[in-house]
């Protein structure tokens, strides 16, 4: 006999009760304020899409897409990311808005899991998105502000890492012909499967000197030098650029001041048919995903017919709660507790206890159990008389 499900949930979806819904705003409105003091502005954009818009160019991939079908036959998709979205918009509805467009978001994101990894379908996310701006110091402002979010929420121990996906397909087309075996080798690093990249350059027929080259790719030095060293094995113009692209958002990161955050990583993946340059995430201590991506993404608007340049960055919600050590301020909750006859003079004392900051729950008293669940809310419980006169204050933080 089946189950019953009236208080089962779908697969990856959860519910976030008080407490943790509180935690959850203090961390939006903390990301929010830096997103505000940053010159971004908020936008809102549907749950549901169409899929032939927004579906096809977002950088999820459709098999991990919730789709449905309206009344009329089209195909919806609950949104996978922001991003395409709101790049949607910005073609649309802000096509006459000055450039740079400079926006932001707090959304739900909706993405199907396999059943066996167990992972969240529903998450919350909170991005921003810089349109019409490009360059090494545009790129550098998103990562900055990432970074400004992460101190802003106290994450201990976060670091930036950073690639170019020119870069990397640069350096290894220098040395490998085979499309297969580059395709192979891009899979295995966006799953950071390094063992795998190693065993498929060893596998292959390359020349031990190609081999020994393309696995330097895991060794490189992690700061400038790297990038350096990078730059004396290759003769590939577009990895020089790359490079000095790579080279020039590091300054401009010291210039803010987050030059000790940065590691430079030149096998960062990300999603190499949507990226079209600087790829980034942002770890913390002890997470074992990214608590923010992002990077540029140039080609996206020629899919809404607005050819322009934009980079920007999505945090998971989720991970960042569960690194930063910024704590929830209680507010002191008052109840009050009246007599039929005193509803007016109780409405007033509560709307005054309100307006001085106060969590206010003010409820008919009728029997002695009503005090003791009022208790059990409240840290001061004041019970009225007749006349909505203060007859007994209960102090309940003990």
């Amino acid at each position: 006999m089946e189950k019953p499900r009236e208080f089962e949930k779908p697969m990856g979806f959860r519910d976030l009760p008080p407490k943790l819904a509180a935690r959850k705003r203090r961390f939006e409105e903390r990301v929010h304020a830096r997103f505000s003091a940053w010159g971004y502005e908020e936008v809102c954009t549907p749950t549901l899409e169409f899929f032939e818009t927004v579906g096809r160019a977002s950088a999820i991939s459709e098999s991990r897409m919730f789709k449905c079908l309206d009344r009329e036959g089209h195909a919806l998709v609950l949104c996978p990311d922001q991003t395409a979205p709101i790049a949607r918009m910005a073609a649309s509805l802000l096509k006459d808005e000055p450039l740079p467009l400079r926006l932001c978001y707090h959304a739900r994101v909706f993405r199907a899991q396999e059943v066996e990894a167990g992972r969240q379908a529903e998450w919350f996310q909170s991005g921003v998105e810089l349109v019409g701006l490009e360059g090494p110091a545009a790129d550098a402002e998103v990562m900055a502000l990432a970074l400004d979010c992460m101190r802003a929420c106290e994450v201990e121990d976060f670091q930036l890492a950073f690639g170019h996906t020119a870069l990397l397909d640069g350096f290894l087309r220098e040395r490998i012909s085979d499309e297969s075996v580059l395709e192979q080798l891009k899979e295995k690093l966006g799953e950071r499967d390094l063992v795998g990249f190693q065993e498929i350059v060893n596998n292959s027929p390359l020349p031990q000197q190609a081999k020994q080259e393309v696995l330097f790719l895991l060794h490189v030095d992690k700061g400038s030098e790297g990038m350096k060293e990078l730059a004396k094995r290759t003769r590939s113009e577009t990895v020089l650029q790359a490079v000095a692209y790579l080279e020039a958002c590091r300054a401009c990161l010291e210039a803010y001041g987050f030059g000790e955050y940065l590691v430079f990583d030149p096998c960062l993946v990300g999603n190499l048919g949507y990226y079209s340059g600087v790829y980034f995430e942002g770890m913390g201590s002890g997470q074992a995903f990214p608590l923010f991506s992002g990077g540029r993404y140039d080609r996206l608007y020629e899919r809404f017919s607005k050819p322009m340049p934009a980079t920007g960055f999505a945090i998971t919600l989720d991970r960042l709660m569960a690194s930063g050590k910024l704590e929830v301020p209680e507010t002191r909750c008052v109840g009050v507790l009246y007599p039929p006859a005193a509803m007016r003079p109780a409405m007033a004392l509560a709307e005054k206890l309100r307006n001085e900051g106060n969590r206010v729950i003010a409820e008919v008293w009728r029997s002695e159990r009503d005090e003791a669940r009022m208790r059990r809310k409240a840290k001061q419980v004041l019970l009225l008389d007749e006349k909505g006169g203060v007859r007994r204050v209960d102090d309940c933080s003990a």
